[in-house]
């Protein structure tokens, strides 16, 4: 099989994660103490134990899904050998999950991935005054459709398409007010269902310059080191291994469509036929089979399903 490795993003956090694993394997309790220390607080217990409310938050959220997909990739070396170079062929993540793709691959060390991670969801969650921005998931709608709708439903205020996840799972980002207009206008057009979501900031929309600018600052005073495998970029859906490119467009990341179906439908046509979600949840092996039915996908992020993961390769 020819595998690209992919990293889950904001929404598959849920409290519990990770113990099972920093009780049965040494590898993954070092992952979460070292972004425990970086980060200057008990991530890892808030994961472990909650409050959920907590653990949501933008700013604890990201970095703790990043030390969740790491602690599974630990492992797997740990215990199996596991080499992500020779096992895959591509990387990818989807949002804040292009961090832990790229540490993964080597171009973040841990720290800096969990550094970078905590600045990007302060950044993100203090872009706008709470409550003033807003998403919401179009299901059913494709994506020419649901652009159509953004654009209909900004009246001069933004509502741009921020996730491309899936054939009929698009989702929209802006002002509280033209969000709220497309899903009426939605419902309108025929769309099966749509819905806002319990976020607190219109992500990957213009409204995010704030953030973006303040990455391209973090990211300027990042080392970064070229991949061991390329990453297929969120807002280009395109593979890349160059540090300065990559840099770039973690930058443009914030503000632009994460264009989810086609990177993986790129991983397709790069002859990928099987993708192994490393971390927290199962959504991103839920969007690959509405995408490509014909393409395998597994995710692994508990000690049983490192070890059935480890007796495929």
């Amino acid at each position: 099989m020819t595998r690209a490795f992919v990293f889950p993003g904001q929404g598959s956090q849920v409290v519990g994660m990770g113990r099972d694993l920093a009780d049965a394997f040494p590898a993954a309790a070092q992952v979460f103490e070292e972004v425990d220390d970086v980060l200057g607080q008990s991530l890892s217990k808030l994961m472990f134990e909650g409050p959920e409310d907590t653990l949501t938050l933008t700013e604890n959220a990201q970095p703790a899904l990043m030390a969740m997909s790491m602690a599974v990739l630990r492992v797997l070396e740990s215990e199996g050998g596991f080499d992500l170079a020779r096992a895959g062929r591509l990387v990818a993540g989807h949002s804040l999950g292009e961090y832990s793709a790229l540490a993964a691959a080597g171009t973040f060390s841990l720290a800096d991935a969990a550094r970078l991670l905590r600045i990007r969801g302060r950044a993100m969650q203090q872009a706008m005054p709470a409550g003033s921005g807003a998403m919401a998931a179009l299901l059913g709608a494709d994506f020419e459709q649901a652009v159509a709708i953004a654009a209909d439903a900004a009246q001069g205020e933004v509502c741009t398409a921020a996730n491309d996840n899936a054939p009929g799972q698009v989702v929209v980002s802006g002002h509280r007010g033209a969000v709220e207009r497309a899903v009426a206008l939605a419902a309108e057009r025929g769309v099966r269902r749509a819905v806002m979501l319990p976020v607190s900031a219109p992500f990957h929309s213009p409204l995010m310059i704030p953030a973006a600018e303040a990455m391209a600052e973090a990211l300027a005073g990042t080392s970064m080191a070229p991949p061991c495998l390329p990453v297929v970029a969120n807002v280009t859906a395109m593979p890349t291994s160059d540090p300065a490119e990559i840099r770039a467009l973690l930058v443009r990341q914030v503000t632009g469509t994460v264009r989810w179906r086609e990177g993986v439908l790129k991983m397709r046509a790069e002859g990928i036929d099987s993708l192994v979600e490393l971390g927290a949840g199962q959504v991103l092996t839920g969007l690959a089979r509405r995408i490509d039915k014909d393409l395998a996908a597994v995710a692994v992020g508990n000690p049983a399903g490192i070890e059935a993961f480890l007796k495929m390769l």
